[in-house]
């Protein structure tokens, strides 16, 4: 099977079932882009057709408001595009951590290409983290992806990580993220975005203050169950409704929330709302069915694990307010 990761790298442990080039703590940008697969351009020329007439291969035309985006190295296509979409070079994302690498802390610990190149990303440690009971650590991380086949914004994502499991979990408070968004009708400012960026950033001790009173909210059985059904079944709607149970995921993010899962066993998790919390990330990023580990990142960043993950965290913090 294809790997989803055309090619990515790492600093520090091996991520993702072994996937990747290993680089040494605090390697420059440019190594970053070569090991990472982000060395080359995305590329754009007009759609073209041809005309057919009887007896001749006839004229070929182009079609001004529609240009295929293809890759400078491999020439291979990536997408069709509007006029109007504005192109986040891969190389754009590792630069936006040049300074902040350099004079504010942070340091690159993965980025890579998704897709054969139609999406790619970095993800940086801020320096931040929290200690819960049980020397239960948790490091504040950011996260910032792109596309080039409209089905992302490019996107910064202030992001936790769990380390005893590696478990991801966007920051984010009263239902919604902390993410900055740029659709590809704008183009992408790294000064604007890192302005707004020093609010969402701020917002990691708040975040952390909430996950500390998950830790020290105990849960019962019923509770539990109840959380578990709430998050794992969509019952947001009537069509929801009709929906079977699945019993799969709950009988999964129970067993790891009862002690199966990493770090189930530590006091901040055992028996309360952050365990169950870290049951359904745990789920999400390592456990649930996926067409192979590549998916399955894809999925807890930006599609259905992602929203998944969202879920448990509102359902988790309304039974502390």
């Amino acid at each position: 099977m294809a790997h989803l990761v055309q090619q990515m790298a790492y600093a520090g442990d091996v991520p993702w079932h072994h996937i990747g080039n290993q680089l040494p703590p605090k390697q420059p940008i440019e190594v970053w882009a070569e090991k990472a697969g982000m060395d080359w351009e995305i590329c754009s020329t007009p759609v073209r057709y041809m005309t057919e007439q009887v007896g001749s291969l006839g004229s070929i035309m182009s079609f001004n408001d529609q240009r295929v985006l293809y890759r400078s190295d491999t020439k291979a296509p990536l997408s069709v595009v509007s006029d109007s979409y504005r192109v986040v070079q891969p190389r754009e994302l590792l630069e936006f951590y040049r300074d902040l690498t350099e004079v504010s802390g942070f340091e690159l610990e993965t980025a890579g290409v998704l897709k054969e190149g139609r999406k790619f990303w970095a993800l940086a440690r801020t320096g931040k983290q929290t200690v819960l009971k049980g020397n239960d650590v948790v490091k504040g991380y950011l996260l910032l992806v792109s596309s080039c086949d409209r089905t992302l914004a490019t996107t910064c994502t202030p992001t936790s990580v769990r380390v005893v499991c590696n478990n991801t979990l966007s920051i984010a408070l009263n239902g919604a993220t902390n993410a900055i968004k740029v659709p590809h009708r704008s183009s992408f400012d790294a000064v604007a975005v890192k302005k707004q960026l020093g609010i969402a950033v701020s917002q990691w001790d708040n975040f952390m203050y909430r996950m500390k009173m998950l830790s020290e909210r105990r849960v019962r059985s019923h509770e539990a169950s109840k959380f578990l059904l709430e998050t794992l079944c969509q019952t947001d709607s009537p069509a929801d409704s009709a929906e079977l149970t699945n019993e799969r995921a709950l009988n999964a993010v129970q067993a790891l929330y009862e002690g199966h899962g990493r770090g189930a066993e530590l006091a901040a998790a055992k028996g309360t709302a952050w365990g169950l919390l870290c049951a359904v990330t745990e789920y999400v990023d390592h456990e649930r069915r996926a067409r192979s580990p590549e998916y399955r990142l894809d999925s807890a960043w930006f599609g259905a694990g992602a929203s998944l993950k969202q879920r448990a965290l509102d359902r988790a913090l309304q039974l502390v307010d």
